[in-house]
């Protein structure tokens, strides 16, 4: 095997993502024959070189996964939370390998949620630039009429100073004084969809997930998860080598 990036190596490993590796370098975690390494950049072989994380010996690379999981309401994206609330992982307590969420959905959000222990991947499906596109059905207070929806599309709302990006947005249905918005944005900045329906004088009181790129919740219950198949996986690559 030829050398690569300490920091992927931990990734494709199943020690962490590529975000957290880089932390676990820096500080000091992490060995490669015996000396500590601070720099993520560092190339490493993990056929011949040794490599600790906090004392362990990194044997071999994980075979990577890919999973789709309907995520209910109630669960906190993380591995671990310091309230003791119920987390995205015990869902997953079938899963032997570790994995890891690509971007989070919020406590109260449902929907697709996907993890892999593919760093590379992971980082590219949540980063803005690559423009994955994420679909949503947000139930709203009241229905927002065509000057509301043209400002959600082109992106003219803001929040604290901070211009909200252009998302697609219908009317999906009325149901009563509320309404449903289909949304689909492509860069995903922090509760972006509360945010702008909130900009718009339009509460979200209820938020689901419920396409990611192609993918469905499709025959998929709540709490419920699957592997990806090699098609699907094949369609997330395509975004790796799309650039804004």
């Amino acid at each position: 095997m030829s050398s690569m990036r300490l920091h992927k190596i931990l990734s494709h490993a199943g020690i962490s993502s590529r975000r957290k590796a880089e932390e676990l370098i820096r500080e000091g975690r992490v060995t490669v024959n015996g000396k500590v390494v601070t720099e993520a950049a560092t190339n490493a072989d993990i056929s011949c070189d040794h490599i600790k994380i906090n004392g362990k010996l990194i044997t071999r690379l994980e075979p990577k996964v890919y999973i789709l999981l309907n995520k209910p309401r109630g669960y906190i994206t993380s591995l671990k939370d310091k309230e003791g609330r119920p987390t995205v992982i015990d869902l997953l307590k079938k899963v032997k390998l570790r994995v890891y969420p690509v971007g989070r959905l919020d406590y109260d959000t449902a929907g697709i949620l996907l993890f892999t222990n593919d760093g590379d991947m992971a980082h590219a499906l949540a980063h803005p630039r690559y423009m994955v596109p994420k679909t949503y059905l947000a139930k709203v207070r009241g229905i927002p009429n065509e000057v509301k929806i043209k400002r959600l599309n082109k992106g003219l709302l803001r929040i604290d100073g901070q211009q909200i990006p252009p998302a697609k947005t219908q009317i999906d249905r009325v149901s009563g004084e509320n309404s449903w918005l289909r949304i689909t944005i492509y860069e995903g900045q922090n509760r972006q969809i509360k945010r702008m329906c909130e900009a718009a004088g339009h509460p979200v009181s209820k938020l689901k997930r419920v396409r990611y790129a192609s993918l469905t919740l499709s025959g998929l219950a709540p709490g419920a998860y699957r592997y990806l198949n090699s098609k699907e996986i094949e369609m997330l690559r395509t975004y790796m080598k799309r650039k804004k």
